[in-house]
This record gives structure tokens, sequence and C-alpha cells, in this order.
């Protein structure tokens, strides 16, 4: 796909150490049916979201590629890039199909442009669906894996300075990641498309066909499974 440099991300895609850190915000609060990530600065920080914005460039460039342009496809290529790319490593957790997957999800995308239609500000939810029918095909199950480990987080400990500190640092990033991924199927991917993803509450339903009262309390259920779990954990 032809790289474009003109427009960037719509919401920055969350880093890894953002990411951690406002699961754990979310883990010690009980996270309760809220906004969820990006709504507010806790102690541990927050993951921005793509809440209530909608970027006019975005809006613009969808029906120009809606209408055949391709140079304004590129750019929302580049925009969304990142994000699918995250959601397809951490389910495949293997970085050359999670690239063969996101440049096919940007092709059925390409494709099918004409046909989408704005419900609520969901462009990166209606490409993730795509990616996440993509994983379903390939793993012939749409069941939900949590694949990524600490060892791919490469920004996760740039805050830590004491090497005790890293070392506890990365152990406890570890526990989480675990606790992660011993969640039940559809918990993981609520936490996956809420802290990980940026995406909002609406997004998240619509990309897992739930209503957002549903999304809210699968958030709940999760968060406090992790805080069960993690519980004897010195944080």
């Amino acid at each position: 796909m032809t790289q474009h440099s003109s427009l960037t991300s719509a919401s920055p895609l969350p880093s890894w150490r953002s990411v951690l850190e406002a699961v754990w915000a979310a883990v010690d609060s009980g996270a309760g049916p809220g906004p969820g990530p990006g709504s507010g600065s806790g102690a541990r920080g927050s993951a921005p979201s793509r809440e209530d914005v909608v970027d006019a460039r975005v809006v613009a460039l969808v029906e120009l590629a809606k209408a055949g342009d391709r140079e304004a496809f590129g750019q929302l290529y580049d925009a969304y890039v990142d994000t699918v790319h995250r959601y397809l490593f951490v389910r495949v957790g293997q970085r050359a199909l999670a690239e063969d997957l996101t440049s096919e999800t940007f092709l059925r995308a390409l494709r099918r442009i004409d046909t989408f239609s704005w419900q609520g500000k969901d462009l990166a939810a209606w490409l993730i669906t795509i990616a996440r029918n993509l994983v379903a095909d390939h793993v012939k199950s749409a069941r939900f894996r949590f694949e990524v480990t600490t060892a791919d987080m490469r920004d996760a400990d740039v805050r830590v300075e004491a090497p005790d500190e890293l070392v506890l640092s990365r152990q406890r990033d570890e526990q989480l990641v675990e606790a992660i991924r011993a969640l039940r199927p559809d918990q993981a991917e609520c936490v996956t498309l809420r802290f990980l993803q940026g995406l909002s509450v609406a997004e998240t339903a619509r990309v897992l066909g739930r209503s957002e009262g549903a999304v809210k309390q699968l958030q709940l259920r999760a968060t406090r499974a992790l805080r069960a779990s993690l519980g004897g954990l010195d944080r």
C-alpha cells in the first residue's frame, strides 16, 4: 500500500506504557461501567480515546474514498494502519502474520469502502471488525485469543529508571498480561478494544455486536476479574 504523510492518525494509538497504566488504574479502582480509558487523568495515567471526536478530515477523506479517490484511501490507511496492526498482533502473536492480515484488512476495506456508513464515530471499529473476521477465518473460530507478551512492549519501561524498579515493573506487567490471557475470551477482547485500541464504548459495542450497556458490564466484570486475580500483588 502506498504510503502518505498528509494525515496523522485520527486518534494516536496508546503506547504500551499508557495501556498498562490504564489497565492498572482500572484494576485499582474496580472500573465500574463508566466512560473507561481516556475519560480522565488517573494516578497511573490514561489511554487516549476517540470519544466524541471525529476529525473533519477523516469524514472528508471517507467521502472522497467512497467516490473512488485512491489517494484519500491511502491517507486513511496511514491514519489507522497502526491501530489495525496492533489489534491483529495481539490476536495472532506473530508479527509477519499480523502484517499480512493487516494488508488484507485494508484491501477488503478498499473494496467495501463504498458500503461504509457512519454509525456513530466508528471508522476504526469498522476496520477492526474486518480484521476480527479475518482472524476468525484464519483460526476457524471466533474465540478470542490474547497473544501479546511483555517482550513485545518495547516502550513499556521508559519511565522506569532504577534497575530494581525495572525488574519489578516487568514482573508486574507480565503478571498483568497473564491475568488478561486467563480472562474469558469476551472479557479479554473487551479489555483489548477498550484499552489497547482506545475505542469508545460505542465503537467497542459495534465491533462486538453488543449494546453499550452490555459492553460497560463486560468491562466491569473483566476488570473485577483482573483485580481478584492480581489482588495479592503489591503495585
